[in-house]
């Protein structure tokens, strides 16, 4: 009986967020105070406002003897409490709950709730659809002899509706894969645009994730906004009882990991109560506000249950059971502190096992990435070996074939370093298990050596000879292009001010862990020296090429410049940081659908539209090719059947190359 009023108790709040068709369900239970006398394992509660109804499961246990308690309720929304009152229990059900009797109850329930509380008068509709609603109940049971608290309990509240979608994910993911097999095929070319459209729509991803690891108090929906791209920083999602992050926790532990483990249940309970969902302290007994909103038992409790409650019921996805009721104290050290653990606990990765599951995911896209090159070089030995195609054709293939696969993994280090040197950093930061630790060395000095050793090479070859050599050393080009092509020639080292940028930010957000307002500072200097490289230097060789980067550049700026809302010391409330947050997240989705629409553009979708166009003025196509290349000032050349292959082949390049070349000359 006893859990039966609690759960009837907590229901209380619900109203207050219950205006327009919907329901709201606990998204996780804790106890706020060490149990003694009400011992909760587990605690499924919804709303439906369609009848004024709640459903509950509930396995809960009265531990104390000659108890008699009071009920204090305590609703907070945003930040905002609109309940605080306390129950007499002794005046309910004829005084049978005082003192408290000692049984375990275990089951479930259907309530309708009395119409005099007037719930669809006191809150606006919005709650039911506000993504990653931010409230949370809290039922305290106080001695009333003595005053002291004998229970606390705290449950979170959720209405369904997220920022954090599993389709938004796979969308972007397959726009992610899309991009990268056509890059395959175009990065033939050195000069080619979508390999580095894969380059910057993989960074891009990757800073929306990163701006979510900084010590700020964010808005539970931009938390969940930032979550759908945790992939592209190689941390992928774990599932209930995942075997991955088992494994990693079994390694941990023997090798003297001694942080928390992974785990299934909801990470928002365990969050520090000073910041999102919660925005308040611990609090651990209600205001003497006495109110008799309960005092009718009949009013409060029916054995019906309606039929539409059971189908709205038996629609909505419950959250599974608790498997172990966390207790969360102002000196608990289970508290998740903001950045790094939040973000990654909220997608079941424990804060200690972040690094190994980058490292493994690693493992696994280096190994499909090898399997790939070999199939390839078996496809070429296969056609030498039995004479399949033209011989030229053979020759051609397997004379680029190295120079192909340089470029490829220098493509994936530059994707992997900046994820890489946040959680290695981070890593080092824990001093938890060596073998991760060691590991992480090893992870960083091979990802290193990928990326600055062709970054070495560059800056000597054009130190030694001239920044023109980068371009007609074509083997040279070939193979380390990716860091300088997409640049005109003068401006060859612009690979270098985003390389310390990618450092410094990294080192930032791992070190910086428990200081927000200096991460957000240092990250505004460094997109602000980004925003002003890009519109000084025009890096890149076609105005639309700067445009679109620098817009880029712009995008982070701002959105960096927001999250100062964000610092906790400035205490912007809750429901404005919630809007800040809906506007950076805006932003961001906007930028990435202009990203992918310039991928598919540059994919040649535009082809599409323009052929009917191309073929209307196919007499003059080759006369406006002629002229074109003249106008660039090379001289067209045919070649008989006979000729050399490859003879055509670096003449066809080095005609691109003196192209790229005058063009910046004339710049």
């Amino acid at each position: 009986m006893l859990a039966r009023l609690a759960l009837l108790s907590l229901s209380l709040p619900f109203l207050l967020v219950a205006a327009g068709s919907g329901s709201l369900f606990t998204s996780s239970v804790t106890y706020c105070q060490p149990p003694t006398e009400l011992l909760v394992q587990q605690f499924d509660v919804s709303y439906f406002q369609v009848n004024n109804s709640i459903s509950f499961d509930i396995v809960a246990q009265s531990v104390g003897s000659n108890i008699s308690v009071s009920a204090s309720i305590l609703f907070n929304v945003y930040g905002i409490t609109p309940v605080n009152v306390t129950i007499d229990l002794c005046s309910l059900l004829g005084g049978a709950l005082c003192p408290l009797p000692q049984y375990t109850f275990n089951g479930s329930q259907s309530l309708a709730l009395p119409a005099a509380l007037g719930v669809s008068n006191r809150v606006p509709a919005i709650a039911f659809r506000i993504p990653d609603l931010e409230a949370f109940a809290q039922l305290t049971l106080v001695d009333v002899h003595t005053g002291e608290v004998q229970a606390c309990v705290q449950a979170t509240l959720s209405n369904g509706w997220s920022t954090r979608q599993i389709g938004v994910e796979w969308a972007t993911g397959a726009v992610a894969l899309f991009t990268l097999l056509v890059a395959a095929w175009q990065s033939t070319k050195p000069h080619a645009i979508l390999p580095y459209r894969l380059l910057d729509l993989l960074h891009f991803y990757q800073t929306i994730a990163a701006s979510a690891l900084l010590s700020l108090n964010y808005p539970l929906l931009y938390r969940a906004f930032a979550a759908n791209f945790a992939w592209a920083m190689g941390l992928i999602a774990s599932p209930n009882n995942s075997r991955l992050q088992h494994a990693i926790d079994t390694m941990r532990a023997l090798t003297g990991g001694h942080l928390a483990n992974s785990s299934s249940a909801s990470a928002v309970g365990l969050i520090d109560r000073k910041i999102s969902p919660w925005n308040t302290n611990i609090v651990t007994a209600s205001s003497p506000l006495t109110q008799s909103l309960l005092a009718d038992p009949s009013a409060s409790a029916t054995n019906s249950t309606p039929t539409n409650l059971l189908l709205a019921f038996g629609a909505l996805q419950q959250l599974s059971s608790v498997d172990e009721v966390q207790t969360v104290t102002d000196d608990s050290s289970n508290v998740l502190q903001a950045g790094i653990p939040i973000y990654v606990n909220s997608i079941h990765i424990a804060t200690a096992n972040a690094f190994m599951t980058i490292f493994i995911v690693g493992l696994v896209v280096v190994a499909i990435a090898l399997g790939i090159a070999g199939l390839f070089y078996g496809s070429l030995y296969a056609m030498d070996r039995f004479g399949w195609g033209k011989e030229h054709t053979r020759s051609e293939l397997k004379s680029s074939y190295p120079a192909y696969i340089r470029a490829w993994a220098l493509r994936l280090g530059l994707i992997g370093l900046f994820p890489i040197m946040i959680f290695v950093f981070n890593q080092w930061s824990l001093k938890d298990s060596w073998l991760s630790t060691l590991l992480s060395v090893l992870a960083l000095l091979a990802i290193l050596a990928v990326v600055l050793y062709p970054v070495y090479r560059t800056l000597r070859l054009a130190r030694r000879e001239s920044p023109d050599a980068l371009e007609f050393n074509l083997e040279h080009l070939a193979t380390h292009g990716p860091l300088y092509a997409q640049y005109r020639t003068q401006r060859y080292y612009y690979f270098l001010p985003l390389l310390v940028a990618a450092f410094v930010k990294a080192v930032a957000i791992a070190a910086g862990q428990g200081h927000g307002m200096a991460q957000v500072v240092v990250l505004l200097v460094v997109e602000l020296a980004l925003v002003a490289a890009h519109i000084l230097l025009k890096p890149y060789h076609s105005r639309g090429g700067d445009v679109f980067s620098t817009y880029l550049a712009i995008v982070r700026l701002v959105c960096t410049g927001c999250m100062i809302a964000f610092v906790e010391s400035i205490g912007v409330g809750a429901i404005a940081r919630v809007a800040v947050g809906a506007v950076i997240a805006v932003i961001f989705s906007i930028a990435v659908i202009v990203l992918i629409i310039n991928i598919f553009l540059h994919a040649g979708v535009n082809r599409l539209w323009r052929r009917n166009n191309q073929d209307a003025r196919a007499p003059s196509r080759q006369g406006s090719a002629d002229a074109s290349t003249l106008e660039k000032g090379i001289t067209p050349h045919r070649f008989s059947a006979t000729a050399d292959n490859t003879s055509a082949t670096r003449y066809s390049t080095s005609a691109s190359i003196l192209s790229h070349t005058d063009r910046d000359t004339n710049k």
